[in-house]
């Protein structure tokens, strides 16, 4: 039988460098298992202009400050970058690519069967983050179009569209973002749910982390929120889009009704031909490889308090928003959840 871990972490991006940095000072047998090539998490797959919103000093992961970079805000690059450094930095063990297909738990031994093999463990730490499972939503007439469909998992640059009639679906940061890049070089069309929500012009990653700091401890003391001070809006006023504003971009749509073969149709029965959509519809979880244990539940999650698993001892879930704690999908936020499940790791292999 192969050697039975302490911990396995499946991830390799940010949430799980911050529970690596924490395991390595117990002494406790890790290891991590990566689906990617090399080092860089989910900013590998991400388009090459995207920016993170907050400055590097705001952008961190324990033990180790960004280094300062050359825009304000780390460029997709700057990042990647920093990912790989953090992990050669310290040294993890990590294994890639290995896909991690199903966790079992057999006589008191979590199995993960993976493409390379299979390994066991006493706890897993599941850090495989919130882009993974790309969501994409159905519209009648969607299988007769014949144009192109693309999730922003997929968009890289504008060149790709060129000259084209582009729509553009969403209204968080991702549908602005590709919708002031993509107008520069296409007749692209924004359409939202409804009318999008903006951040003033100086707030960014930094201040809206203050922000919810505050909401999250208020909430914990039981006090009523006031609106006006915790709900600024949605989208991030980045300079790729205070441009875009200036230059009238910024106009979104309500949904159409059904695709055809050429387009799309409208609310009023006009028909408009369109050679591609972009689908900033965001992610479903990545957690299929929780399918063995029973644990997913039709919401696409896992009954967690904080980051266990309450139905299953012995697992953790880092990083997927905030039902896995506080701001714990952000570079920034995740060390203080994977402090946490590192200290329960440790507490809970005590007793066992």
């Amino acid at each position: 039988m192969q050697e039975t871990f302490d911990t396995i972490i499946i991830g390799g991006g940010q949430s799980a460098l911050a529970c690596a940095y924490y395991l390595r000072r117990t002494g406790l047998s890790y290891l991590l298992l990566d689906n990617q090539p090399e080092a860089g998490g989910s900013w590998l797959k991400a388009w090459d202009s995207l920016n993170l919103f907050s400055p590097a000093e705001f952008s961190s992961l324990p033990g180790w400050l960004m280094p300062k970079t050359s825009h304000v805000y780390p460029t997709r690059a700057e990042t990647i970058s920093y990912l790989q450094n953090y992990e050669d930095r310290y040294k993890f063990p990590v294994q890639r690519p290995v896909q991690v297909q199903d966790v079992c738990f057999k006589e008191g031994i979590f199995e993960l069967k993976t493409d390379k093999g299979t390994y066991y463990a006493r706890t897993v730490i599941s850090a495989t983050g919130i882009v993974q499972q790309p969501y994409i939503p159905s519209y009648p007439g969607q299988d007769t179009y014949k144009g192109a469909l693309l999730h922003s998992s997929e968009y890289r640059n504008p060149e790709q569209l060129q000259g084209k009639r582009v729509l553009v679906i969403g209204g968080g940061n991702s549908g602005a973002q590709l919708l002031a890049e993509v107008s520069k070089v296409a007749d692209a069309t924004w359409v939202t749910l409804r009318e999008p929500s903006f951040l003033p012009d100086e707030v960014d990653g930094s201040v809206l982390f203050d922000i919810a700091s505050a909401k999250y401890y208020a909430l914990q003391k039981g006090e009523a929120l006031d609106p006006d001070k915790y709900n600024l809006g949605s989208i991030v006023m980045v300079p790729s889009v205070i441009e875009a504003r200036e230059r009238g971009a910024l106009q979104a749509v309500r949904p159409f009704d059904a695709f055809y073969e050429q387009g799309v149709i409208w609310p009023d029965g006009h028909k408009e031909a369109v050679d591609a959509v972009i689908w900033c519809t965001g992610f479903g979880y990545a957690l299929d490889h929780l399918q063995c244990l029973g644990l997913v539940k039709a919401s696409g999650r896992v009954v967690t308090e904080g980051t266990k698993a309450v139905e299953r001892p012995g697992l953790w879930l880092v990083g997927y928003g905030g039902w896995t704690g506080f701001a714990s999908a952000t570079l920034i936020g995740v060390g203080r959840s994977a402090k946490e499940t590192v200290k329960q790791v440790q507490a809970y292999l005590q007793q066992a």
